[in-house]
């Protein structure tokens, strides 16, 4: 095989990808090859775009998420698809999908100010099971009385939504939209959600992720504005006993 090759080296790169159940980055990829056989992560790139085009008018698809690339099962598909899967889709709580969109679109934020925003509490049982899926994580705490941790979502969360970043969510433009329009959006994750099937491994991962734009397509009052930077967060220390 010639590795030196945008194509050849593409068909290589599907096998990978098509024999990993996780998705791929350039760096891992470029790491599997011998000293001898040494890529360049510009060479990696031109396959992957070789690969891209090469699944125009297929089933399937190469997409680039927050882990990194994957194939898998187009969109267009996934009504027949979700049907190979008998066991149904894990429900998720009206109150465990508002705080889900509340730390995604205010995060970093704390459980105070989610409670604040939909005005009743926070069960610790709905911030335990979005940390178990790993859809949030805390990332700091705030620096007041009782330094409250601070909430922010994580890669497995763009990962399932089919983002690659944070800048692709659409963007709120005050608090007031967010409070008018939780019930659509809430309603929009519900029926996603319903649709998906159970989580497998098959060879190429059937898209179960939804894309987020695709389910908030009806917000208004958009701009942009996303917190994608956390490094002005104050972390606290436990103390060691002396």
């Amino acid at each position: 095989m010639n590795l030196n090759d945008p194509v050849e080296l593409a068909k290589l790169l599907e096998a990978l990808l098509l024999a990993h159940n996780q998705p791929l980055t350039i760096e891992r990829i470029v790491a599997l090859f011998e000293e001898d056989e040494k890529l360049t992560t510009n060479q990696i790139k031109a396959a992957l775009t070789a690969l891209a085009e090469s699944c125009q008018g297929r089933a399937y698809e190469l997409k680039e998420v927050a882990s990194g690339y994957r194939l898998q099962v187009h969109s267009s598909f996934s009504p027949w698809v979700s049907r190979l899967w008998e066991e149904k889709p894990q429900r998720y709580s009206r109150a465990l999908l508002e705080t889900l969109a509340l730390v995604a679109y205010r995060q970093p934020v704390t459980r105070g100010e989610i409670e604040d925003i939909r005005g009743v509490a926070v069960n610790s049982q709905i911030i335990k099971t979005l940390q178990e899926r790993d859809w949030i994580r805390v990332v700091g705490y705030k620096d007041v009385p009782g330094k409250p941790a601070m909430l922010a979502t994580t890669k497995a969360f763009l990962d399932y939504f089919n983002l690659k970043s944070l800048e692709e969510l659409p963007t709120l433009s005050s608090i007031k939209p967010v409070q008018e329009e939780l019930p659509v959006l809430v309603d929009e994750l519900t029926m996603a959600l319903e649709q998906q099937p159970a989580l497998t491994e098959p060879v190429i991962k059937q898209e179960q992720e939804k894309s987020f734009k695709e389910l908030l397509d009806e917000w208004d009052d958009l701009e942009e504005g996303v917190k994608t930077d956390f490094s002005d967060l104050i972390v606290v220390k436990p103390e060691i006993p002396e």
